[in-house]
């Protein structure tokens, strides 16, 4: 039986990843969950996201997956270590990722960070960046407003743009060159972001390099599988189920449309 790759997040942000791994690992298995019934994890207490990130990964495992992925930043920031400290697959986050892209992209040295309040207040991307190059200068900003917008499927509304130039007004003008998207939900408002910061600023979503560590890890583990695969992936939400499935098959409707998938609300919470 095929082994899956288990990928979670607070919502439907985590299909930003999903999608690119589909893109580069198209035989790969794909089991994902999005806690949409607890969305947004930003505000919450770290301890309070810890649990919930618990809870998801012990549904996950009795399917026997092969890796686990957090796609959710507000979780990989507080949560990935001990998820590691309990499994014994691997494990593999969403920021060290992105801040690896970032430094790549930069010319200047200078770079943004918007995410949710919790990502913004663990200073986990800002800890990732300096580990890599020390003299990096870092303008973060919490943009709460984002994430839920998306969870409601209006990202394609007018009002997207509005929304997008309020919670990124404090970063307008700043010596940027580079802005990390630092919520997998984002990337559903890159345009309006794009439109905000305006050509000068790069936008760095986590979801490229995080597929690509996905892939090497399995590689380096012979855990690949064979390219002749088909997969059937499976998509668990814990809450409003329509919405959720409505934004994934629109989301992922290249990668989806000819392969079976199945589509489940399961009622572990």
């Amino acid at each position: 039986m095929q082994q899956a790759i288990a990928i979670l997040d607070s919502g439907v942000g985590g299909l930003t990843v999903v999608k690119e791994v589909m893109r580069q690992l198209p035989q790969e298995k794909i089991i994902y969950f999005g806690d949409t019934a607890r969305s947004p994890y930003g505000p919450r207490a770290a301890s309070e996201v810890r649990l919930f990130t618990r809870q998801i990964v012990d549904y996950l495992l009795q399917f026997n997956p092969k890796m686990i992925v957090i796609a959710c930043n507000t979780a990989t920031a507080v949560a990935i270590e001990d998820i590691r400290a309990r499994v014994s697959i691997p494990v593999v986050g969403v920021i060290t990722p992105g801040a690896r892209a970032a430094i790549k992209t930069t010319r200047s040295g200078i770079i943004g960070v918007i995410g949710t309040d919790g990502t913004i207040r663990s200073q986990a991307y800002e800890n990732a960046l300096k580990m890599i190059s020390p003299d990096i200068r870092v303008y973060s900003q919490a943009c709460p407003l984002l994430a839920p917008f998306v969870e409601r499927g209006l990202f394609h509304v007018d009002s997207a743009y509005r929304v997008v130039e309020q919670s990124l007004q404090p970063l307008i003008g700043k010596p940027i060159d580079c802005l990390i998207l630092g919520c997998t939900h984002y990337p559903f408002l890159m345009e309006s972001i794009s439109q905000v910061m305006g050509p000068q600023v790069n936008l760095i979503s986590s979801a490229e390099e995080t597929a690509r560590d996905i892939s090497t890890i399995l590689s380096q583990r012979a855990l690949l599988t064979p390219s002749s695969e088909v997969p059937i992936h499976q998509f668990f939400c814990s809450g409003a189920p329509d919405i959720f499935k409505q934004i994934a098959q629109s989301w992922l409707r290249e990668h989806i449309s000819f392969l079976p998938v199945v589509w489940q609300v399961p009622h572990f919470i």
